[in-house]
């Protein structure tokens, strides 16, 4: 049994994700998912703990979907840091154990987490990193 940390925002709901979890189930039945939100810059929004309770929202409704259409076993989701990759660190320190990361990104040009370089600069985590690009957010 493997433990998957998807890391996801914009990308939660795209079909492309779910595609991703479908293939890691049917090699591995067993495998359980926690699902990482980090929290979105608060510029985006007029209040303070706003941006939370977005990120908490799409965590739950992310879970709710790989749940119900692919039956799969989600242990958690939490939201984390704006910054994507010190939320990936802070979960892995809180809740260690996950063999892979896998992070959905939108596109090159769409993603803000691309041009963070956040795939690459996740692998010093000492995990493998899977990338799945979302071609929208909603899939």
């Amino acid at each position: 049994m493997s433990r998957y940390l998807i890391v996801t925002h914009k990308t939660a709901f795209s079909a492309e994700l779910r595609q991703k979890v479908g293939e890691l189930l049917a090699t591995d039945a067993a495998a359980e998912f926690a699902i990482l939100v980090p929290e979105v810059h608060s510029l985006d929004y007029s209040w303070e703990g706003e941006s939370v309770d977005v990120a908490s929202n799409r965590a739950e409704s992310a879970r709710l979907l790989l749940e119900e259409t692919l039956n799969a076993k989600v242990i958690r989701t939490a939201v984390g840091a704006p910054d994507p990759l010190r939320a990936i660190g802070d979960e892995l320190r809180a809740h260690p154990g996950y063999d892979t990361l896998l992070i959905c990104t939108l596109p090159p040009g769409a993603s803000r987490w691309l041009h963070l370089d956040l795939v690459h600069q996740a692998r010093k985590y000492h995990l493998p990193v899977i990338h799945v690009v979302a071609h929208s957010p909603a899939g």
